[in-house]
């Protein structure tokens, strides 16, 4: 095919064509650094800071303090054994029932000792010596025996003579006389046949020749109320000295609750305030009363190895669950004051700005610092008398981005 010769009019279509998109060009390089200006610009601005927020409200506030405890048996016997010996083994568990004046345990005496060869001949010896004057008073008390009935036949013959004037009075008072030392005679060979036998009794003890057919009594240790076995402390079979504790005993149903606090929180602490139990394994909180704060504190080690001061407070509950025991963790907290109607911020949202308190209220999207004055303290809100008023957006937990005039925004749940 023939090319066709160039005329104006195709040459000024050719041109124009390629003004369109060199325009096209421009324009399209324009928009484009447009584009990239305007993400540069959006990436250097400042976005808003995501914050959590909260409100100022109305409402009852409750200061507490809020510590663990420990429950136990308001009243504990602990039964002891009264007398040295060997103890029975003991068949009572913990949880078992036991009625006042039941018994509990049983003591035996304990066996002699058992004795060396040279102790055991003196033994013997002083044995022999005890059923040798046990012989010897048999003896005296015969002849003791035979002269008093002499003397009394006497005394009965003279009297007689005497009446029939045979015989001087004097014969008589004579014969009287030795009636009376025959008869005091007699009583004292007894006398001496009873030492005798208790010599014999001790040299066959020390020997253990007593112990042959006869049955060893036991001592019956009862107990003096009525109430649960809590622990059993000696079971087994074996000797035991006076006043070794054997179980302890206890009304399961009157149960009070120790908690260690803070010496500082304790001077806020009165008898007669109401507490909040919970963290026991049920699935309600029990309700106590203050019953007492011991007036002596203690050292005790925190978990940080800081040495604190702590005082033991009391607290009798209303009504124990069947299912709480003597030595259970518990957590309680203790109501030191009450209001029904106070103005409060979340105390998330209070920190401290220098030397007064502040929060950041957040205002047409920006965080604005205001001071406030703080009241009573509660676990999760804290009481506001000055500065913020109810209905307030707050900003809980500010970062150290959040500042005076930051752009602010919710961040999502």
């Amino acid at each position: 095919m023939a090319l066709q010769p160039s005329t104006p009019k195709t040459r000024r279509r050719r041109f124009n064509r390629r003004s369109v998109m060199r325009w096209v060009k421009r324009v399209a390089l324009v928009l484009g650094g447009v584009g990239i200006a305007v993400v540069i610009v959006r990436t250097w601005m400042p976005k808003p800071i995501e914050v959590e927020l909260g409100r100022v409200a109305r409402m009852p506030l409750d200061v507490e303090v809020d510590e663990e405890g420990q429950t136990r048996v308001r009243d504990r016997f602990v039964i002891s054994a009264p007398i040295g010996g060997t103890l029975q083994r003991i068949e009572l568990e913990p949880g078992m029932m036991v009625e006042a004046g039941a018994t509990v345990a049983a003591i035996e005496p304990s066996p002699p000792a058992l004795l060396d060869e040279r102790t055991r001949r003196e033994a013997t010896a002083r044995l022999d010596a005890a059923l040798a004057h046990e012989r010897v008073a048999g003896a005296a008390i015969a002849r003791a025996q035979t002269a008093r009935d002499a003397a009394v036949r006497e005394a009965d013959r003279t009297r007689t003579l005497v009446a029939r004037g045979a015989v001087a009075a004097a014969e008589r008072d004579r014969a009287e006389t030795e009636e009376q030392l025959a008869i005091r005679a007699l009583a004292a060979a007894k006398a001496e046949r009873l030492a005798a036998a208790a010599e014999v009794s001790a040299a066959r003890a020390i020997l253990g020749t007593d112990r042959a057919g006869t049955a060893r009594s036991s001592l019956a240790v009862t107990s003096p109320v009525r109430g649960a076995v809590l622990r059993v402390l000696r079971e087994s079979t074996g000797p035991v000295m006076p006043g070794a504790p054997l179980l302890e005993l206890g009304d399961l149903g009157a149960l009070e609750i120790v908690v260690d606090v803070l010496s500082s929180d304790a001077a806020r602490i009165l008898p007669g305030m109401r507490c909040h139990v919970g963290g026991w394994g049920g699935d309600r909180e029990l309700l106590g009363t203050v019953r007492r704060v011991e007036p002596s504190a203690f050292t005790r080690i925190s978990a940080l190895g800081v040495e604190e001061q702590r005082v033991k407070v009391i607290v009798t509950l209303d009504q124990a669950p069947p299912t709480l025991g003597d030595g259970f963790r518990v957590n309680a907290r203790i109501v030191t004051w009450h209001a029904d109607d106070v103005l409060v911020v979340p105390a998330s949202a209070v920190f401290r700005d220098r030397e007064r308190w502040a929060v950041y209220v957040v205002d047409d999207d920006k965080a604005r610092l205001v001071p406030i004055e703080l009241g009573h303290r509660g676990r999760l809100f804290v009481e506001v008398r000055s500065g913020v008023t109810a209905g307030m957006q707050l900003v809980l937990h500010p970062s150290d981005r959040v500042r005076d005039g930051a752009s602010v925004a919710a961040a999502p749940r």
